[in-house]
């Protein structure tokens, strides 16, 4: 998965145990609602961080991360992290491999989001992959007459006489 905004504020490294250190970052989303993910980079990964400027636009590859732990009362308690694992600039070229800053993935709009695609009145090659001519503001051509709803003719399988074996 990948969260792609700004950079809010990256945090220093912390040596929590003796064998354990993480970072954190914080992105903020470019959206209507913008949102602050914080994410962890942990052990040899804090370093990626190193380059990186608040302010800078970004996009961290993540992986969600759930625990369960069972406090001393017997209470079960869950709780998740994201962890990131790699983190590019904005415009920078993905390495080979891997999909370019904004083509859509995952929860991305889909290509021709947007964009009138098959319909209702339309013609089978215009419903499945081909574009649309015109926009929104076109009328629609009506089809009705010469084949309602824009799909070929059902195959007419002329052996009626088989009884029908509906209960209904």
């Amino acid at each position: 998965m990948e969260v792609s905004g700004r950079v809010k504020m990256i945090g220093e490294p912390q040596q929590v145990s003796a064998s354990f250190r993480k970072r954190e970052i914080v992105v903020t989303t470019e959206e209507q609602y913008p949102q602050h993910i914080l994410i962890e980079f942990t052990q040899d990964k804090c370093d990626l961080l190193n380059g990186f400027q608040v302010g800078e636009p970004v996009r961290v590859s993540i992986n969600l991360r759930g625990r369960e732990w069972v406090n001393p009362q017997g209470e079960t308690r869950y709780f998740n992290s994201i962890q990131g694992w790699r983190i590019d600039r904005a415009g920078q070229q993905a390495p080979q491999g891997q999909p370019a800053y904004g083509q859509p993935q995952g929860y991305g709009a889909p290509q021709g989001y947007g964009q009138p695609q098959g319909g209702f009145n339309q013609s089978p090659q215009q419903a499945y992959g081909q574009p649309q001519q015109g926009g929104y503001n076109q009328a629609p051509q009506n089809n009705f007459n010469q084949n309602p709803g824009g799909f070929a003719p059902a195959p007419d399988f002329g052996n009626n006489e088989e009884p029908d074996d509906l209960p209904f």
